[in-house]
């Protein structure tokens, strides 16, 4: 297998359309290393999912080569299924099991794996390997998924939004279990909505936009990318109309500016210069501050200088509502 968990080269899916072909993945290329936790983000309709479906062999590409832990889907796809986990959006099993028994059914289809009992005790639940489905919380299910995936003892483990929805202590408990997967060498691929958990987690990101790789790196190096280190949040009182993000460029050490909500968000080299050329060009300008923060530079800041759009989970959630082909496991 060598260095590469993934290896995808030119990869592109079409769908037919009523004004014609459909681009759900336009030439993406990526690469995955053995042993690394990958992030793959984007805003909705970007290509992702349609990508991580297509390394799961859920679905097919259009064209393009697709490589997974050294095998091809065409040829060698039982080999592929034994050695990967899959963790799906939304996993629904049957309440009126318990816990051991369905991760026990799980691990029956593999030939080698973990014992069931471990696999519970790895994500915090073998206190709960008697207890029905229909006891659990949501996190504690999220996390049942996660045990599902794990069972089979896999090199490569695909985890779509696992913490979508779920309590800070939940998502916590998940974090945990993925750092260990990344301390036992096995390799992740991770999406997410959450760019705090892309930044703790990930030891590179690549952002999707359009079906393609616009961005790729570990989050701290994104980051530098953007040249600032500080983000200066404010807003302006004195009626409209608001003043255009543009009238704020040519202030000290601003380095990029983008109307944010009600307000607006500098990316700064210094904010001790920035803040009072800020005050001084609002004073001028008749427009009292109504507000200001200041804080680091985050990988949320890179996603929107990118993609002119912030990932955040409620507009995933009112995406994946209308989407009739969300991935479930039943």
């Amino acid at each position: 297998m060598g260095e590469w968990a993934i290896r995808v080269a030119d990869l592109r899916k079409q769908y037919p359309g009523r004004d014609g072909p459909i681009d759900a993945v336009n030439g993406l290329d990526l690469e995955v290393r053995v042993g690394e936790c990958f992030g793959l983000l984007g805003p909705n309709g970007a290509g992702k999912t349609t990508t991580v479906e297509i390394l799961e062999g859920l679905n097919k590409p259009t064209s393009g080569d697709v490589e997974v832990l050294g095998r091809r889907w065409e040829s060698q796809a039982t080999e592929i299924r034994e050695r990967i986990g899959v963790t799906l959006q939304e996993t629904r099993f049957p309440e009126k099991s318990t816990l051991l028994e369905l991760v026990g059914l799980f691990r029956g289809f593999y030939r080698e794996g973990l014992e069931p009992e471990d696999v519970l005790g790895r994500v915090s639940l073998d206190g709960k390997a008697n207890s029905y489905v229909e006891q659990l919380s949501g996190g504690q299910q999220q996390r049942l998924a996660v045990a599902v995936a794990l069972v089979g003892d896999p090199e490569l483990l695909f985890l779509d939004e696992p913490t979508t929805g779920l309590d800070p202590q939940s998502r916590r408990q998940l974090w945990d279990v993925i750092l260990d997967l990344r301390n036992r060498g096995r390799t992740t691929v991770l999406t997410t909505h959450y760019m705090d958990e892309a930044e703790r987690l990930c030891d590179r990101v690549a952002i999707v936009d359009q079906g393609k790789v616009i961005a790729l790196g570990s989050p701290a190096d994104l980051i530098a990318r953007l040249g600032g280190e500080h983000v200066v949040e404010f807003a302006v009182g004195g009626g409209e109309p608001p003043p255009d993000p543009s009238c704020f460029a040519e202030l000290s050490t601003v380095l990029g500016t983008r109307a944010e909500g009600d307000g607006y968000a500098l990316t700064v080299g210094a904010p001790h210069r920035a803040i009072p050329a800020l005050l001084d060009y609002l004073e001028a300008a008749g427009r009292p501050l109504a507000r200001l923060t200041t804080r680091q530079v985050s990988l949320e800041d890179v996603f929107v200088a990118l993609t002119g759009r912030h990932l955040r989970e409620e507009e995933a959630d009112a995406a994946r509502a209308s989407k009739p082909g969300r991935r479930r496991r039943r």
